[in-house]
């Protein structure tokens, strides 16, 4: 800090102290109040001021349609009917994830390892081929979906639904 940039909070300190000594010592002594400038508004604030970075901009101001990259063919074959041989691997609570994360997928404790499957919600009977990626926690713990995986659900993104989850 260099010293013209320290000198208005100095006078500024020594005069709040001046201010805080003034009256009778201990030993019965009283001290002069020390003089004092007064400073300017914009002085005040300058030497004041706390630097901050300017806040980010939150990505909920992005509507849901911006945040969507997946193009109508990787709609399409998402929407695609399930396989026989599919297996399930049990029901979660879903909450949207992370939405400038593109393409269909769900975030999920009940897999261990990555790959494919389809996610399905029971009370409408949609559903959405995803890739299955594995998230730490127990097995009754949530689950993350994409965005563009619920609104091929129907859900709406601020919902927490309860969806079946099934490996291919």
């Amino acid at each position: 800090m260099h010293i013209t940039t320290a000198l208005p909070t100095l006078i500024l300190t020594a005069g709040l102290l001046a201010g805080c000594t003034q009256g009778a010592m201990p030993t019965g002594r009283t001290v002069a109040a020390a003089p004092t400038t007064r400073m300017t508004t914009e002085q005040v604030a300058a030497a004041t001021a706390v630097t901050r970075a300017p806040a980010p901009r939150p990505a909920a101001r992005a509507t849901p349609a911006q945040l969507d990259t997946t193009t109508p063919e990787q709609r399409a074959a998402a929407a695609q009917p399930a396989q026989a041989a599919e297996v399930r691997l049990g029901t979660t609570i879903a909450s949207l994830g992370n939405p400038s994360e593109g393409g269909f997928w769900i975030k999920t404790p009940l897999v261990k390892e990555r790959g494919l499957g389809r996610i399905v919600d029971p009370a409408t009977g949609k559903s959405a081929k995803v890739d299955l990626i594995p998230l730490d926690g127990p097995a009754s713990g949530g689950s993350q979906v994409s965005l563009p995986a619920l609104q091929l659900l129907g859900v709406s993104l601020t919902d927490l639904p309860t969806i079946e989850v099934y490996r291919s």
